[in-house]
Parts: C-alpha cells; structure tokens; sequence
C-alpha cells in the first residue's frame, strides 16, 4: 500500500490518480484521522468471529483491522473503488465483495460474526435494524451521523426517543463511545458522526411488539391512545390497558419504556 491514507491530501491524491471522487449517492465520507481509525480498532476488539465491514471506502479501517488480525469480509457497493481496493489491499487476506449491503444474506453469516464499519449515513438505520433482527452478532461497532446514534441510545421522555431506540434497547446493549467532527472525514460532511457499539442480548425479534410501537409512534403529536386507536387498535381495550398500567389517558409513547410497552402489548388484543 502506498502512503497511509490518513490525511485529506493522500486521499485526495489516490482518488485523482484513480479518475474518481467521493459520491454523495453511496454516502461516501472516507475516514482520515489516523487517531480516531485506532480508537475504533480498539473499540471492536476483540476478534472472536469473522468480522463484515460494510463500505469499505478506500480500505482505510479494512486495513487497520486485518492488521489487529481480524477476518475481514468487505462489503462495497461502488464498482468504480475495485481497482483502489485492489491497490490499497493489495497483498492482505481480505474477503472482498461488490455488493449491496440492503440485499445481503445477513441471516446466513456465522453466529458470533462483528460489524466493524463506517456506515454510508443513507442506509445505517435500515441495515443496523436488520442485523439485530438476524441473531447472527456478537458486537457491532459502528460510525453514524450523531443525530441517529442519539435516537439509538436515548432514554423515555426525550426527544430523540422513538422506535428506534427501542428496537436498539430490545435487542442490545446500546453505547455512544466518542463523537468525530466532520474534520476526521474527507469530503467533511456537515454534520458530526458518533461511534456506536451495541452488544446483542440473544433476544429474538417481536413483530407483534413493533407493530404496536410503530403505531404509538406513527402520529407522535397525538396521544398514545389515539394514536392506537387511529391504528387499528379498539378504544374500549386501549383505555382499559392504559388504566392497568397506571398510565393517565393523555399520556404519549415517548413516555413509555421498552418494559412498559411489552406490557401494554400483553393487554392489548392482536390488532385486527
């Protein structure tokens, strides 16, 4: 590999020699603080299963993580980066794929597998969702926007608390370990990212659990009653599980934890 492409001027080097440039379509931010590649490193260890890296990029934390000797498979989407990630892997026991990482077979990688990765900001809810969905991970750790790694550890009673905290909360032990300013990336973006590591429970998903907090969270300026209601869910078993609950009739779903939820969905009867 040429020159550690840790710095703006390096990356911007290799990406002109190659003709390309970072496209907004796929989210491409590359990481290159040198100080922060090293401190996500550290924060995935230790390595016990294979390790799936989505978004690879130029191979900058794919690198760092085969030489902490992790089992890499790298999964990218960008055609136009095989022959930089050829280049900057070149010579390293990588497992590369040009893929969309949406339509993955997630459910058939080794149980204990890691995600170690720089997540392209416009798919990380929908693919972190699903990898917990899968049972599959011991550990996921990962850089997103700081605004969706709030929502992924907020508490009840905040504003940035909703469904995807509890699906967070359900499935793992969720921390927001440091935040990264748009200076660690090149192009910067315009906001900050956060790394996140979740650890998994081995809890399996509840679809019937989701559809009711996706319903008391579908129309969050209303009531948690009339959001239900509004949903498909019947006043007269709405009002009677609110008042076993203990819960005043005005209350809203931000107010609710994941326990009060399971709750609520235990009094409730299937949606119709």
């Amino acid at each position: 590999m040429p020159e550690r492409l840790t710095s703006p001027k390096t990356v911007q080097e290799l990406l002109r020699r190659h003709g390309l440039w970072a496209d907004r379509r796929f989210g491409q931010n590359f990481l290159v603080s040198e100080a922060h590649l090293r401190r996500i490193v550290e924060a995935a260890k230790p390595f016990q299963g294979p390790v799936y890296e989505v978004g690879p990029g130029l191979g900058v934390l794919t690198r760092a993580l085969l030489e902490a000797g992790a089992e890499v498979t790298a999964i990218e989407k960008d055609l136009r980066l095989r022959p930089v990630l050829e280049e900057t892997l070149a010579g390293l026991p990588v497992r590369l794929l040009f893929a969309d990482a949406l339509a993955f077979p997630w459910e058939e990688v080794p149980p204990g597998s890691l995600l170690v990765a720089n997540l392209p900001y416009n798919i990380a809810t929908p693919l972190v969702t699903r990898l917990l969905k899968t049972g599959r991970f011991a550990r996921l750790v990962f850089l997103v926007q700081k605004e969706v790694a709030e929502r992924m550890v907020a508490p009840p009673k905040t504003p940035q608390y909703g469904v995807l905290s509890l699906r967070v909360a359900h499935h793992a032990e969720a921390e927001r370990l440091f935040d990264l300013p748009p200076g660690a990336f090149f192009p910067p973006p315009k906001v900050w990212s956060s790394l996140v590591r979740l650890t998994p429970k081995g809890v399996p998903d509840d679809s019937g659990l989701f559809r009711l907090v996706e319903a008391a969270f579908g129309q969050r300026r209303k009531t948690l009653k009339n959001a239900l209601v509004g949903a498909g869910y019947p006043r007269e078993g709405v009002e009677a599980a609110l008042k076993a609950l203990g819960l005043p009739e005005r209350v809203r779903a931000e107010e609710l934890s994941l326990e009060a939820f399971r709750c609520l969905q235990g009094l409730l009867q299937p949606r119709p």
